[in-house]
């Protein structure tokens, strides 16, 4: 499986950016796709998640809620992140993840998804 995330770039507070995430290779008929972000000095940390099956119900970090839209297109194998209200401290390098498996309570452990994307670059200016 290979996933190639895009949409990265710099924007002002306040600003939005869109980021594309298209998975290949071998995927599951059932799949869990996320999206994490990883700041300079900190860990990975979980943004949003769903599942193929469900894909109508989303999970995000609460430091994200409201201002980002996860949505999937099962047809093209592509995940997407709107990221709406931008604010400097959403600036790191974000990374698409996949599983191939429906992840459950564990959805927002990155350990969970054996498959990553090399991350885009967001850069949220003051």
């Amino acid at each position: 499986v290979q996933l190639q995330a895009s949409g990265g770039g710099s924007v002002q507070t306040g600003g939005s950016l869109r980021l594309s995430c298209a998975a290949s290779g071998r995927i599951g008929s059932d799949n869990t796709m996320a999206w994490f972000r990883q700041a300079p000095g900190k860990e990975r940390e979980f943004v949003a998640a769903n599942r193929k099956r469900d894909g109508s119900t989303t999970y995000y970090a609460d430091s994200v809620k409201g201002r980002f839209t996860m949505s999937r297109d099962n047809a093209k194998n592509q995940v997407y992140l709107q990221m709406n209200s931008l604010k400097p401290e959403d600036t790191a390098l974000y990374y698409c993840a996949m599983a191939n498996r429906l992840i459950t309570s564990s959805i927002r452990a990155p350990e969970y998804y054996p498959y990553w994307g090399q991350g885009t670059q967001v850069t949220v200016s003051s």
